[in-house]
Parts: C-alpha cells; sequence; structure tokens
C-alpha cells in the first residue's frame, strides 16, 4: 500500500515539539487525538508527537490525517487484499474501530528496521500511527508486541484548547470567542475557527498563528517579504493585494497586508489580513480570513487575538 509507505516515511521526517511523560493505561501524547498503550520502556517523545525509547532509537510517531485517508486505505486493503511489493496489509480490532495496518523490513542508514504503519478511523479525522524498530530491539519488541500496542488505540473528538496552545512557543492569552483550536504543526502552527473540518474553515471567520523561519534582512524589505508571502496563503483564489503598510505590534516592526480572493470549495468571497511581526531569526505571521460579508465583526476578533499573543518565559 503505496500510500501507507509515504505516511510512513514523511510522519518519521515530520516532528515537532511535545513533552516526555511516563505511560501506563492508555496514553494520548500532548496535542494528539489518538492514543494507546505504548511498547515496555516507551515514553511521550521529546521533538514530537509520539513514544520513544530513551536512546531513541524506538519510535511511534502519531498524526492526525483527513478524514477521507481512513477510507482510501480501506478500500485499498478490500480491492488487494494481498498487497503489493510484497506488503501484506492486515486489518486488527481497536477501541477506535478496525485498524489496517503493514510491516515492512527497511534499512536506515547502516541499521536494519522494522516499520510498521497502521491507520484507525476517527470522529472527523483519520489517525495515523508510524512505528520504527531497530534490529537490535525486535526482540524485545516483536511484531506480537506492535501488533497489541495496536490494539489497545482509542481516539477523543477534540484535545482540550489549553493543552495544544500549551505545546506553541507562544502565548496565545485571547481566543476572541472562536470555536475550535486545532493544532496545525505542533509547537508552530495553530488554527483559531467557528468553523471545522466537516463544515470547512472557509465559510467562517478563522485564523492561522504561526512562526516562519524567515524575516526581512532590513526595514525595508519587510513590505516585500509581506506581499510575497501574502500570495502562499493555503486555498486563497484570485487573490487581489488590497493595503500593505508598516505597523507596530506590541511594539515590534511589523507589516499589515489585506487581500480581497475568494476561497474554499463553495468559492466563498473572503478578505485576509495578514500581520508579520518580524525578530532577529525569524517572524510571526498571523492571518485572520473572514467571509466579506461579517469581516465588519471579524476584525476587531482577529485584532484581539493578536493583541493578547506573547512570547513564552
Amino acid at each position: 500500500m503505496i500510500l501507507i509507505r509515504r505516511l510512513l516515511a514523511a510522519a518519521l521526517l515530520t516532528i515537532a515539539a511535545t513533552n516526555p511523560a511516563p505511560a501506563a493505561d492508555p496514553v494520548f501524547p500532548p496535542g494528539a487525538r489518538v492514543g494507546m498503550v505504548p511498547l515496555v520502556g516507551l515514553n511521550r517523545a521529546k521533538s514530537f508527537i509520539g513514544f520513544e525509547s530513551e536512546d531513541q532509537g524506538v519510535k511511534v510517531v502519531i498524526a492526525d490525517l483527513p478524514a477521507e485517508a481512513y477510507t482510501e486505505v480501506a478500500n485499498a486493503f478490500k480491492g488487494n487484499p494481498s498487497g503489493v511489493g510484497g506488503i501484506k496489509p492486515e486489518s486488527i480490532e481497536t477501541p477506535a474501530g478496525l485498524g489496517y495496518y503493514t510491516v515492512e523490513t527497511a534499512r536506515d542508514g547502516a541499521t536494519n528496521v522494522k516499520r510498521y504503519s497502521m491507520m484507525v478511523p476517527g470522529i472527523g479525522f483519520s489517525g495515523y500511527v508510524a512505528v520504527q524498530v531497530p534490529e537490535n530491539a525486535w526482540k524485545v519488541h516483536s511484531d506480537d508486541a506492535v501488533r497489541q500496542m495496536f490494539a489497545s488505540a482509542v481516539v477523543r473528538k477534540e484535545v482540550p484548547a489549553e493543552e495544544q496552545l500549551a505545546l506553541l512557543s507562544f502565548k496565545v492569552r485571547e481566543l476572541s470567542e472562536f470555536k475550535n483550536v486545532r493544532t496545525l504543526a505542533p509547537g508552530v502552527a495553530v488554527i483559531l475557527a467557528d468553523g471545522d473540518e466537516t463544515t470547512g474553515f472557509e465559510a467562517a471567520p478563522f485564523m492561522i498563528i504561526g512562526i516562519i523561519g524567515q524575516t526581512a534582512a532590513s526595514p525595508d524589505d519587510r513590505g516585500r517579504l509581506a506581499q510575497q508571502i501574502a500570495t502562499t496563503i493555503p486555498g486563497v483564489r484570485d487573490g487581489r493585494i488590497t493595503m500593505s503598510e508598516p505597523v507596530r505590534i506590541d511594539g515590534q516592526p511589523g507589516y499589515e497586508t489585506r487581500i480581497e480572493a475568494t476561497s474554499g470549495k463553495d468559492n466563498t468571497p473572503v478578505t485576509i489580513v495578514q500581520w508579520l511581526r518580524f525578530g532577529s531569526q525569524s517572524a510571526m505571521r498571523i492571518i485572520g480570513s473572514s467571509p466579506r460579508d461579517e469581516w465588519a465583526r471579524a476584525f476587531p476578533r482577529f485584532r484581539a487575538v493578536r493583541d493578547g499573543i506573547q512570547p513564552r518565559g
């Protein structure tokens, strides 16, 4: 199943910050909507969402995927139960529902490893678990042990907002009554929204707050950078910049850019504001998007969230 193999590779390479903690009964790593009883000797990972051994050789990566990902995997399993490339998919009953998983042997540098991946149904999402076990741990963390861990998988509909916000490298003190908080990149970016994955975010006001790994080389470059990255806002079509000018945000240099565009599957006419707050090595990017007919009510909410963002420590 090529999809699962690609997702495994992406999950093991894309890691973000979280906190370690001991495991007992099914454990939800901070920010995760999938929990399980981890393998013996594994604790919550320090640099990604999931679990790892003390020497970081054994990894269990947990991620949320779109709801249709599970359906795609289930259909592939039913359409080709013998698998492809010598990798045969298996099904497994879990408290979360029927899961599908694969096992394959691979190389990680000079080390032989076994890689396992599993997909389970969530509530409006698909739960994905990727496991890597090096050869020197195969006896302790056997195929049967990994299967038992998979069989313990549970899901929760929501991750408490406080738990998600605590992972960020900055503090969000004001939520402006946004109903849903979703971590986009744990520790790095978050979305605040009135809508959700089912209804679609674009049909109601929402915000994306995150850190970008670039900043303006000089004050003269700020406007160019602001307009350049304003064209990269996901899901925006036919965008037209209507304003872009320097501002001060919490005493720091910033730039405000406004855009008229269409967004989402229903081609909703939207007005978007992007604020950049420049630091020495990076910049904070704050995006607020609202259906055009709700802009007058949404903009003060966006500004209140922006003004309530503070650095940690």
